[in-house]
């Protein structure tokens, strides 16, 4: 599978900065969530959906069995690993130790990344040690032309 070009990626993501954050939204300048925002990224730069996203929980604490984002994300999206992750890719975040995936963000440089954030929207920030250890997935946007 080919993948984005990770320039298109990033200009799509910072096209989105300032979006109002909204839960389970994904309209630029409207309202998204951080999901909402890697869908956007995904219709602008890959198309349509290839499948509807059902209603999740907002809980970055939740446990359970399967990480039902990284599955979702597998299904479309080459997998790589956290330390081959660069810029333009797709990062998934356990906030809490035992916690499933809940969280995702966008890579734009090595040291910075956007995701959208209750109260401050889509914005774009530093990876701190902290971020970065908390990433537990990352994934390739693919090229349109190999889906």
């Amino acid at each position: 599978m080919t993948t984005a070009d990770p320039l298109v990626v990033i200009a799509t993501a910072r096209s989105w900065l300032g979006t109002p954050y909204h839960d389970q939204a994904s309209l630029r300048g409207v309202g998204c969530d951080c999901l909402g925002l890697a869908r956007g990224v995904w219709r602008e730069v890959v198309g349509n959906e290839p499948f509807p996203i059902p209603p999740y929980s907002r809980d970055w604490g939740e446990t359970g069995p399967r990480e039902v984002l990284a599955e979702g994300a597998r299904r479309m999206m080459p997998e790589i690993m956290p330390t081959d992750a660069g810029p333009g890719t797709l990062i998934l975040f356990r906030m809490a130790p035992r916690a499933i995936a809940k969280h995702v963000g966008i890579l734009t440089t090595q040291n910075q990344f956007i995701h959208a954030y209750e109260r401050l929207g889509v914005v774009e920030e530093r990876l701190t040690p902290t971020w970065a250890r908390k990433i537990a997935f990352v994934f390739l946007f693919p090229h349109p032309s190999s889906i």
